[in-house]
């Protein structure tokens, strides 16, 4: 008998699939990256049906890929040759929303969008807020510790997180946390499992943190600028001045190009950055006033604050049409390296520098208010893998990003992409201690093999090229 009908027998023909035309449109995400061949796609619809899974590959040795929505563009979830992926996209149950303690307890399948919808019926709000927020999962966010527009403000996924369900490699079920606002009893193993891609175990709810909604909605101003700069020494005066945004966004010359020729936003000549901010604050109008002088003081060609929310919707929407109009132009190395706040202007002119050194496109956007930057290397449909002139170019802004003080991820996380210059940053004590506690939660390294940290044994193919 062969291991894969165990399997069947335990979680029903339904629930595992075998056909391999579908299992390949499981086995990838939003990279490049091709997939080996996976063994089979588990349909999770319940923590039984993960812990039922992860007993099952403990016992037959089969590594396990979890698996969200598949928006990751790092290569978190992509599958090797013999792994099973564990999809939990149908894990999708609010098990609990609470006005009274503002807390939601929602299973990995839950779009992030919906979560922040159900809030709000409530006067609450779910903060993260990732671009990809209506099709991302919250399983997903907490694998990569997602990011996203408030985040300036509210913080990253991991400061909304109380507490999770967490499925361990061999189908122990860990409830770490709490659902209180404060508690430090032993080590914080909820702050652990979320960023870890999978690689510690499978979580299947999370407890997380709501806050009230605005009162009003919020105030935004759009600048436009003749160059980069600019716009990098006016993030970092507003933010020096305490404007408090609540979202602060940054786009280039070459990604409105992108969206204009898909959209027609009207685009001027002379723009080189046009920089969204916003604040959801009950003085917000007057807020948004004050960051729109600062944008003038600092050489914004153009600059308006919105009249009602008709016009902040579209300014935001603008910002969450970047990387789909970017997607038109070519396949994409989507980049996500982050710096302190007052190195943005030095960050960004790298960035120009290397495109031009090197002969590549590189749309660039930014979370700007905390110093993460995403530049998107566009090169040719179709090709298997970035041309040199790609990877040389990345290799000199992850370059420079440390250099400044930075971080090569700030929200994607590592996955596959970022592997080749983990060391750079990590060095050999950190990737010591992380293979360590790898070691402690998966002994059988089967979790998600080869993403998140650099490991030595069990690294899964990446495209070939020297540093």
């Amino acid at each position: 008998m062969r291991p894969i009908d165990a399997l069947v027998r335990s979680l029903s023909e339904a629930r595992v699939v075998t056909d391999p035309d579908v299992i390949d449109s499981y086995a990838r995400d939003r990279t490049f990256l091709e997939p080996g061949r996976p063994l089979a796609v588990v349909l999770a619809a319940s923590r039984d049906d993960v812990v039922a899974t992860l007993r099952w590959a403990s016992e037959h040795r089969v590594p396990v890929v979890p698996r969200g929505a598949g928006t990751g563009l790092a290569g978190g979830a992509v599958a090797g040759d013999g792994a099973v992926v564990l999809s939990l996209a149908r894990m999708t149950a609010i098990r609990e929303l609470s006005p009274a303690d503002e807390i939601a307890v929602a299973e990995p399948g839950v779009i992030t969008a919906d979560l922040d919808r159900a809030a709000r019926e409530h006067g609450l709000m779910y903060a993260p807020d990732p671009s990809s927020y209506e099709i991302s999962t919250i399983g997903g966010n907490l694998a990569t510790n997602a990011g996203g527009l408030r985040c300036v403000k509210y913080g990253v996924t991991r400061d909304s997180v109380l507490g999770l369900e967490v499925v361990l490699a061999d189908g122990r079920v860990l409830d770490t946390g709490r659902r209180t606002v404060k508690g430090v009893t032993g080590y914080d193993l909820t702050g652990l499992f979320v960023g870890s891609e999978g690689t510690l175990g499978v979580i299947t709810a999370a407890t997380l943190r709501l806050r009230p909604a605005p009162a009003g909605p919020p105030a935004t101003f759009a600048a436009e600028f003749g160059s980069l700069r600019d716009a990098g020494a006016a993030v970092s005066a507003i933010i020096a001045a305490g404007c408090a945004p609540s979202l602060m966004e940054l786009l280039d010359r070459a990604t409105l190009e992108a969206i204009d020729g898909w959209r027609g936003i009207g685009l001027e000549p002379g723009t080189q950055a046009m920089l969204i901010g916003q604040s959801d604050a009950g003085d917000g109008q007057a807020a948004a006033r004050r960051m729109e002088r600062i944008c003038a003081d600092n050489g914004a060609s153009f600059v308006a604050v919105s009249t009602g929310p008709g016009e902040t919707e579209e300014l935001v929407g603008l910002r969450r049409l970047a990387y789909p109009a970017t997607e038109r132009l070519g396949a994409c190395l989507v980049e996500d390296v982050c710096v302190p706040r007052s190195a943005l202007p030095d960050m960004i002119t790298a960035i120009e520098a290397a495109a031009a050194r090197h002969g590549v496109r590189i749309c660039t956007v930014a979370h700007a208010g905390d110093g993460n930057l995403h530049p998107v290397f566009v090169f040719e449909h179709g090709a298997a893998e970035p041309p040199p002139e790609v990877w040389a170019a990345a290799d000199e802004v992850f370059t420079r990003a440390l250099e400044l003080g930075g971080t090569l991820t700030g929200e994607h996380g590592v996955g596959l992409l970022k592997q080749r210059w983990l060391a750079l940053e990590s060095g050999p004590v950190a990737a010591e201690v992380q293979r360590g506690i790898k070691a402690v939660f998966d002994p059988l390294g089967l979790l998600n093999p080869g993403k998140a940290i650099q490991q030595l044994s069990d690294v899964q193919s990446l495209p070939s090229r020297d540093l």
